[in-house]
């Protein structure tokens, strides 16, 4: 087997091959994303983590066996997470598929044609989303097929497992192409700096749009949920809804009542496929000289501007400085928008479970808890940007202009990330705890709210002595795994602590004053901690590499030495 797919590779076009190989390699922001600035390693902990989701669905599936009424809520689950994971992913490769500057100066005067540039990056793009798929599939697929025909027989077994794969592969390919027809067309018909600006937006909304969708839907439980979807325009218009229904249909299990909506998967199925086939060959045969002229950043736009004052020059010039990183910078917006995504869909979720106004309707430990992932989330997704450089320019720049002690510079740092990260999110949760009484839990809980975000700011700003997006930045440091499981441990920490800690001291007056007080102490701490570190500190502008010292173990394949004379 292994031989004859080798024989099948070696019959494709040389070409083909070398430039597959390394659109593979760049289908991931090698500054952003990569591990040791080795692609395979990111994508090597991106599989395992959606191993890791299957296996665990699977067993415990097996394990616990859902009541038969529950399967229609785990299979829409299982759609909507596959689409969601393949949005991001799409978002996060935005462009992966279309051709950049990099391609038409390095490949333009090479006689290479562009069809076989297109059809490469296809097939690296594809790669990467079919294993995305099958990760996260391959045991819950398994899982699932096994509970559905366990008193059926073999037959049953077969045909829902090719249901569900024929599902979530036709799901996947639907949202990617529709991700690649509204970014060609877009680069088409846009000039090329309403493009820049519109790409940057479409990427932070399409963000919190997957999320949203994601945690707000609501799921169907009986066929009598499918007919009522006629009645409901916004819920009809979800994908999700129709790869259920053709999930149903290719199963044999779908009623009558649902048989419109698998019409509507088909149908926008083959319109998202013509549409990116469209989208691709206009873009390789008619835009891709503009890319030649792309510009690293937006260009700035002329006519009135406002400038933010945050306390003496320096601050307000570090301010202005992040601001305009954030508008103008691609990749430091997208990594803050999958961060705040997550922001928008609790706030999202929290509006949809808040009561109306004058109910008098106690706090609820869902406000709590979400309210607390906001802060974390907002905190943390600020932070993880600002190590990542926006330019050697602002390097040498701020590097030649450092006229003031070190520790100005930090504190300029620390008020323009409280401005920034921790009170927008504390506004919004301040808003949303409006319905509930009384007013004296409400007000404990924003100001826990606020000592918490101060903590983790704080500690997240040990020893980080760089102003933000000015210090070179070795490819590969951030590291998918942890980051993606040191959030998740984070998100159970806040759990247990919003359980075993805060909701019950917002039941007594005394032990909320005793929590409020710990918190203070603790934030004030951390705070004098840092000031006095910046007091001797160095600015660094240059982060480099570890020295590393390789032994050749020449010494140990020597003979002993004799000992006698």
């Amino acid at each position: 087997m292994r031989e004859w797919v080798r024989s099948c590779v070696d019959r494709l076009p040389l070409e083909f091959r070398v430039l597959y190989r390394q659109f593979l390699l760049r289908v991931v922001d090698l500054e952003s994303l990569s591990i040791e600035a080795h692609i395979p390693s990111f994508v090597g902990q991106f599989a395992g983590v959606l191993i890791l989701v299957s296996l665990v669905q699977a067993v415990g599936g097996l394990m616990i066996p859902p009541p038969p009424n529950q399967m229609w809520h785990i299979e829409q689950a299982d759609i909507a997470l596959t689409m969601l994971v393949i949005g991001l992913v799409s978002v996060l490769t935005w462009d992966g598929t279309f051709p950049d500057r990099r391609d038409a100066m390095v490949l333009g005067p090479l006689p290479v044609k562009p069809r076989m540039i297109l059809l490469a990056k296809i097939a690296a793009s594809a790669a990467l989303l079919s294993l995305g798929v099958f990760c996260l599939n391959f045991a819950s697929s398994v899982g699932w097929s096994v509970l559905f025909a366990a008193s059926r027989g073999f037959g049953p077994f077969c045909r829902y497992l090719s249901a569900y794969w024929i599902t979530m592969l036709a799901a996947a390919v639907f949202l990617y192409s529709s991700v690649l027809t509204i970014q060609g067309l877009s680069a088409f018909l846009l000039p090329r700096r309403l493009f820049l600006r519109f790409s940057a937006i479409t990427q932070i909304v399409a963000f919190g749009l997957f999320l949203s969708v994601y945690f707000l839907e609501p799921y169907i439980e009986s066929p009598a949920g499918l007919a009522a979807l006629r009645n409901d325009v916004v819920l009809a218009a979800s994908p999700v809804y129709w790869f259920f229904a053709l999930f149903n249909q290719c199963n044999g299990s779908l009623p009558a009542e649902g048989l419109w909506l698998a019409h509507r998967a088909w149908i926008g199925l083959a319109c998202a496929v013509a549409g990116a086939v469209a989208s691709l060959l206009i873009c390789y045969l008619h835009t891709m000289r503009k890319t030649v002229e792309e510009p690293d950043l937006v260009p700035a736009r002329r006519g009135f501007r406002w400038t933010p004052q945050l306390g003496g020059s320096l601050q307000s010039a570090i301010l202005l400085f992040i601001l305009r990183t954030l508008r103008r910078s691609r990749q430091h917006r997208v990594i803050l928008a999958l961060f705040y995504s997550i922001v928008l869909a609790c706030a999202l979720d929290l509006v949809h479970l808040a009561p109306r106004i004058g109910s008098a309707a106690p706090m609820s430990l869902d406000f709590v808890v979400l309210t607390m992932w906001m802060t974390v989330f907002a905190v943390l997704g600020f932070r993880a940007i600002c190590p990542l450089p926006i330019s050697l320019t602002a390097n040498w720049v701020l590097r030649s202009t450092q006229l003031r002690p070190p520790q100005d510079y930090i504190a300029a740092v620390w008020r323009s990330m409280i401005l920034l990260a921790l009170v927008p999110v504390w506004t919004t949760a301040a808003l949303l705890s409006l319905p509930y009484q009384p007013l004296l839990q409400t007000g404990v809980h924003l100001a826990v709210l606020l000592l918490l975000g101060s903590i983790l700011l704080e500690a997240t700003l040990i020893g980080f002595h760089k102003v933000p997006f000015t210090c070179s930045y070795l490819p590969g440091k951030t590291n998918f795994q942890y980051v993606f499981w040191t959030c998740l441990v984070g998100a159970m920490l806040v759990l247990l602590f919003a359980l075993s800690i805060e909701f019950p001291a917002l039941q007594s007056p005394a032990r909320s004053v005793l929590l409020l007080l710990v918190l203070f102490a603790a934030a004030i701490g951390l705070h004098i901690y840092n000031r006095r570190r910046a007091r001797s500190a160095v600015l660094y502008f240059e982060e480099p590499p570890e020295e590393v010292i390789t032994q050749l173990g020449l010494l140990s394949a020597l003979p002993p030495a004799s000992s006698g004379k």
